[in-house]
């Protein structure tokens, strides 16, 4: 039932993939979350509508389901402006004849409503069109058929109706916000699904082709007056190595800034994830992402954004931990149920997952002697690729079992009812949500994890007291000796637990269940149905000032108290901002040093320094920040950092250098220049040294002891 202060409100959900309702047809996570967000909104009331391709599954649905076939029929044809640097051998443009039919089915008083027609029904098996197609295929644009044709099919079957058109994820949906701006009876609610680069792009005169078919008045983004061009070339060609921004052709637009611009509110699945995606703070593209126009972007619209959040299956959490025979369940695998055991569930993709350099940290500790058992799944259709896992798993027969098949969900259940720790070591901030290690928690098993701000809900990093489990740092890099040195510390640490302390394994057990367990859909539409609630009555929406603070957008501030503003401009560095609420006296001016060396922001150390009274820093941190890095006379570097774990020089390659990971259908054939990394030899704590650089412009990347990642220059003199 809605409440009085929720109206009945149609909820219309698109996506190119809505097919949780029937496993059979389940390619990604995005599906169950839609299909279980739209159950929960039907069940208080609201009127809710799914539109989606039918993918060539017709037939297969009609021998299931009720499939009423509606008296729909668009017949029009789809201009394709073509990136002629990318699509070789194509015309300008290519015209795609298409006509349209919509069939509905009506399901647990939800009205799904699948589009077909020729290219909507093509992959009926794998639905997303590979990459690979891109420049061979014209299935590639099989998503941006469905965005042309879902906007028509919601002006042309809705017509006049209110509505709130909940769109997922922004590749799959950029041209609704801008399509839909000017309908006064579509409220577009656009939700960030996963962490893809921020300033991703697509080729504007193809973009700009479509909004004019769909009749869209909304121009595209002007050229950027500032970008990553102007920014130094170790950091830009760096990004290729962190998977979090790529360099386009400058007729590219990026697709977040449609999405962001024009909808009407932005939805995130979790609260780290939206800051994460708000600064990208201790990151290796932070200091990048101040300098683009995205930056701009996202604090302009930051009113938008709000948590709508995600959940663990109502039947994942209706079945009982307690009923799983444990021995039955290791003792079938091989394993022995007496020891403490750690599960892995996820699919393969070993740079995402962080799964190399958790079989490294297994095969390390089993290979000491450690008595525990290791249940570790990488879901793949193809099977796992690497030799290492297999290799690993051989060596370690009887302690670790390997598998990769998708299996029934209460085989999962069953393993993860069966262990007492579970790993989730993801890496590069891809997780938004990560459900599988809400299913695992929810068990009661304790969570060994990245402390990524998409996964901070799950309370792993909190520490000792009031956190679930263990957590280890941050990753942007790949194959990270660090990050398999934390896990295999982790693991030791997480087995003398079990065995010294049982009673104090039970308290983290128990609340990891605990905090999971509050992850319900029922939450999740509590959270989305009071943003809605709040747009459908027109009601403004301001930057919270929490927000505000924490990522240093200080115009953005309305009432914070000033004790708040303050400790914000502490953490931030922001001298300036300080000065303005507060007398900067030499105790103000040590905690701000203190915390930007902390932070190794020794761009901010320098402005305590110009601005602070005399003598309010002492002389040996003075020295300390600018005696970090020497070079000697043999044309060696030496670089002192106390809280440096790693440090690696990055020399800009010549944008002409072949470059191994140059994607020219990205690019429009120009191809990515990769930077040459050397990794600083580690003398001493907090020491380091290798050869100076033999070009300019070379930049050295920072990883701190607390996970943040950051960069410093390199001066000579």
């Amino acid at each position: 039932m809605t409440t009085p202060h929720t109206p009945r409100m149609h909820i219309i959900e698109t996506y190119f993939e809505c097919c949780g309702f029937d496993h059979t047809f389940l390619q990604g996570g995005t599906s169950v979350y839609l299909w279980n967000l739209s159950r929960a909104f039907a069940a208080r009331g609201h009127r809710v509508s799914i539109v989606t391709p039918a993918h060539g599954r017709l037939d297969d649905l009609r021998s299931r389901y009720d499939v009423e076939d509606l008296p729909y029929e668009d017949t029009y044809t789809l201009p394709l402006v073509l990136d002629p640097r990318v699509w070789q051998g194509f015309p300008a443009e290519a015209a795609l004849g298409l006509r349209t039919t919509a069939h509905r089915i009506r399901l647990e008083g939800v009205d799904l409503y699948f589009l077909s027609n020729d290219y909507l029904d093509r992959l009926p098996v794998t639905f997303y069109p590979p990459y690979s197609t891109k420049g061979r295929d014209l299935v590639f644009f099989k998503p941006l058929v469905f965005q042309a044709d879902s906007v028509r099919f919601l002006r042309r079957w809705f017509g006049e109706e209110r509505a709130v058109v909940h769109a997922h994820e922004p590749y799959y949906h950029y041209l609704l916000p801008a399509a839909l701006r000017d309908d006064p009876t579509k409220l577009v609610v656009s939700t960030v699904q996963s962490n893809m680069p921020i300033a991703k792009k697509v080729y504007g005169p193809e973009v700009r082709r479509l909004l004019e078919l769909l009749g869209a008045k909304a121009a595209l983004p002007a050229p950027a007056e500032r970008d990553e061009h102007a920014a130094p070339a170790a950091i830009v060609q760096y990004q290729q190595l962190t998977h979090l921004h790529y360099t386009y052709p400058p007729d590219h637009v990026a697709l977040y800034e449609l999405t962001a611009e024009h909808a009407d509110l932005i939805d995130f699945l979790s609260p780290g994830q939206l800051d994460f995606y708000a600064s990208f703070r201790d990151t290796p593209f932070a200091e990048l992402f101040e300098r683009l126009p995205m930056a701009d972007v996202v604090r302009r619209n930051a009113h938008k954004m709000f948590v709508g959040g995600c959940a663990i299956s109502d039947e994942w959490l209706a079945m009982d931990p307690a009923g799983v025979d444990r021995a039955a369940v290791l003792g079938g695998l091989g394993l022995d149920p007496a020891l403490p055991t750690f599960f892995h569930n996820a699919r393969y993709a070993v740079h995402h997952k962080g799964q190399v350099e958790l079989v490294r940290a297994v095969d390390r500790v089993l290979s000491e002697g450690l008595a525990a058992n290791f249940v570790l799944r990488c879901i793949a259709g193809e099977g796992i690729d690497d030799p290492f896992f297999h290799e690993v798993a051989r060596r370690h027969a009887g302690r670790l079992h390997l598998e990769w098949e998708r299996v029934d969900e209460r085989r999962v259940f069953a393993y993860a009812a069966s262990s007492d720790f579970c790993l989730f070591p993801s890496k590069f901030e891809m997780d938004t949500f990560l459900i599988a290690q809400g299913e695992a928690m929810a068990c009661g098993a304790v969570p060994i994890a990245t402390a990524q701000e998409g996964m901070a809900h799950f309370r792993h990093a909190e520490g000792p007291e009031a956190g679930t489990g263990f957590a280890v740092n941050r990753s942007f890099a790949e194959d990270d000796p660090l990050l398999t040195d934390a896990l295999a510390d982790r693991i030791r640490e997480a087995v003398t637990l079990w065995s010294d302390d049982p009673a104090r394994y039970r308290e983290l057990s128990a609340r990891a269940s605990a905090v999971a367990r509050g992850f319900t859909w029922e939450r999740c539409a509590d959270l989305h149905l009071a943003a809605f609630g709040r747009l459908w009555r027109g009601e403004p929406a301001e930057v919270p000032d929490e927000l505000a603070l924490r990522h240093g957008w200080f115009d953005a501030v309305r009432g914070a108290p000033v004790e708040a503003v303050r400790e914000a401009a502490v953490a931030h560095g922001a001298v300036e901002v300080y000065e303005r609420h507060a007398p900067l006296d030499a105790d103000a001016a040590r905690r701000i040093f203190d915390t930007a060396w902390r932070r190794a922001d020794f761009a901010a150390c320098e402005r305590v320094l110009k601005r602070a009274p005399s003598g309010a820093v002492r002389r040996e941190d003075v020295d300390r920040l600018r005696g970090r890095l020497a070079v000697a006379a043999d044309g060696r570097i030496r670089y002192r950092l106390p809280h440096a774990e790693r440090v690696e020089l990055v020399t800009p390659s010549d944008p002409a250098e072949p470059s191994d990971t140059a994607d020219a259908s990205s690019t429009g054939g120009q191809g990515r220049a990769l930077p040459h990394v050397q990794l600083l030899e580690r003398i001493a704590p907090g020491e380091f040294t290798g050869p100076a650089p033999d070009r300019p412009g070379a930049r050295l990347l920072l990883t701190l002891s607390s996970g943040r990642v950051t960069w410093d220059e390199v001066r000579h003199g």
